[in-house]
């Protein structure tokens, strides 16, 4: 009877130590599954990052390429060629303006005639 008592002793450490082992395999696991998860998620907005540095180094060389043609010899007639809009030396820029505005929904047409009749 001393003897059946000792191994089921040992089978229930035995089971004991088996669930203890089995609940940190799981746990090893399921901690592994959601590394797992935010090393994706981490790359995923890595690359992105990585994809928005690229244009942004891609715009910066634009900028520096063009700052350093206007300040390279004659980079000012460059820059007055690139503007079309500006007026030429000795020219007047002229402004039409109308006599009367153009009608709007807050004010009635000019010559209908008609005040505020409205159905």
């Amino acid at each position: 009877m001393l003897s059946l008592s000792a191994e089921r002793q040992e089978l229930v450490c035995s089971l004991i130590g088996l669930a203890v082992k089995l609940g940190l395999v799981a746990l090893t696991g399921v901690s592994l599954f959601r590394l797992a998860g935010a090393y994706q998620q981490r790359m995923e907005s890595q690359g992105e990052i990585a994809a928005v540095l690229e244009l942004e180094n891609a715009k910066l060389i634009k900028a520096r390429e063009r700052f350093d043609a206007l300040f390279m010899v004659e980079g000012e007639q460059r820059l007055i060629r690139e503007q079309s809009q500006w007026i030429a030396p000795n020219r007047l820029r002229v402004i039409w303006q109308s006599g009367t505005p153009f009608p709007t929904v807050e004010s009635p047409a000019a010559g209908s005639g008609k005040q505020g009749a409205r159905p």
